[in-house]
């Protein structure tokens, strides 16, 4: 029989690339902006094996989904603050 451990490990012939797009600035948690790493994340890289750099990049995406989650909540929130129209045919309000 075959070891099933073995068999759930994938043969990696590539090395995985860092999701670095060049946008080095932490953000107020401490996670880049651009990427969406720690600061450890990102200092220890290259130093790290494939599984864990798999595992940091799967937390990265996580992360950018909840910043852009919070990001369209923000606005959402804003556009029904700002939603009031003028309706097309009536006449506008008058002041004074």
């Amino acid at each position: 029989m075959t070891d099933p451990k073995a068999q759930s490990q994938q043969l990696e012939f590539f090395e995985i690339p860092s999701p670095c797009v060049g946008v080095c600035e932490s953000g107020p948690r401490g996670f880049c902006k651009g990427c969406y790493r720690s600061r450890d994340e990102r200092l220890y890289w290259l130093k790290v094996d494939d599984a864990t750099k798999r595992k940091i990049i799967s937390a990265c995406v996580r992360r950018k989904k909840a910043v852009a989650a919070k990001l369209r909540k923000a606005q959402g929130l804003k556009s029904e603050e700002t939603a009031q129209q003028i309706p097309l045919f009536d006449k506008p309000p008058e002041s004074g």
